[in-house]
């Protein structure tokens, strides 16, 4: 286990974490690494929190294991690349890809194809080992939904980005067909959300969960249908999923929170990212990526516009 003994000899105007104190003026470890490798400490011969305030004249004694060896093998997965830099990549991820490598799915994900590029263009291992399994992922789209998603090519970038979505200052749309039609043209879903007792896998609205927010706003509706832009305010697991169902409008083909359709019955999940508007690492202006609209819907909205027409 690496170890380091330091004196701190800078006085601070303003209180500084120990975390902070480590990444941004030692460079020890960056602040993901510090979870990743579970860095623990001593001042002045006790043991402390990470969260610890440092003064001058301390004295540091830091622990932190070894970084894993990355456990993710590299596959030449074809991607639909909107954009891309030596730091981050952006991708319109095709619905049934799987962006997280986990039990089960240690091939064939996003993960994989990002692995890949980067040592392609000559990217060592370490710059993408963040948390080992998931090189460079910022953010989550479920496996079935499909749609715009950011990636970063070195820790720097991942922290630049990742700062952004944790601030909320990022601004995400998604597409969405629903069963029936809101009774407002737009609105806003306010709710806590929290992993379901009964089923792991799925999430509800309680309130012993995390709030979640969600704006949406009705582009087209049908007599059985309606083509919604979603923006999360928040980033919970399916939280626009869950949000949709809470209103009683769920998720066409939604195979955990819908339910049966008659009019489309082999429909996969009607759930789109359509655009993601983000400050790139190295700029200050607000970028805007966005991406076509799925042939999936095209081919629910047309059938939906024959049926009212022909109606």
């Amino acid at each position: 286990m690496p170890r380091l003994s330091h004196t701190i000899k800078e006085q601070f105007p303003q209180p500084v974490r120990l975390d902070r104190y480590v990444s941004e003026t030692l460079r020890l470890l960056s602040r993901s690494q510090i979870k990743a490798r579970f860095l623990t400490a001593k001042i002045n011969g006790k043991d402390v929190k990470n969260s610890r305030i440092i003064k001058q004249g301390d004295i540091l004694e830091l622990f932190w294991q070894d970084s894993p060896p990355v456990n993710l093998l590299p596959q030449n997965i074809p991607l639909e690349i909107i954009y891309e830099d030596e730091n981050c990549i952006v991708v319109n991820k095709a619905q049934g890809m799987v962006v997280h490598p986990g039990a089960g799915n240690r091939q064939d994900t996003l993960a994989n194809a990002l692995y890949f590029r980067r040592l392609n263009k000559g990217g060592k291992a370490s710059d993408m080992d963040t948390d080992n399994v998931r090189p460079g992922i910022v953010h989550r789209l479920d496996k079935d939904t499909s749609g715009i998603i950011i990636a970063a090519f070195n820790e720097e970038a991942h922290e630049f980005l990742a700062r952004q979505f944790k601030a909320h200052k990022t601004r995400k749309t998604y597409m969405a067909i629903v069963q029936g039609a809101p009774k407002e043209i737009k609105g806003r879903i306010e709710t806590y959300i929290a992993r379901d007792p009964r089923n792991r896998k799925k999430f509800t609205v309680s309130a012993n969960g995390k709030n979640a927010v969600t704006y949406y706003k009705v582009v087209n509706s049908w007599q059985t249908h309606s083509l919604l832009l979603l923006r999360p305010r928040t980033g919970r697991t399916h939280q626009l999923r869950v949000h949709l169902r809470h209103i009683g409008h769920p998720i066409l083909g939604d195979p955990i929170y819908g339910s049966a359709d008659k009019l489309f019955p082999d429909a996969s999940l009607m759930l789109h990212s359509k655009s993601l508007a983000i400050i790139l690492p190295g700029e200050t202006e607000e970028r805007v990526f966005s991406s076509q609209i799925p042939q999936r819907f095209t081919a629910v909205i047309e059938k939906l516009d024959r049926m009212n027409t022909n109606g």
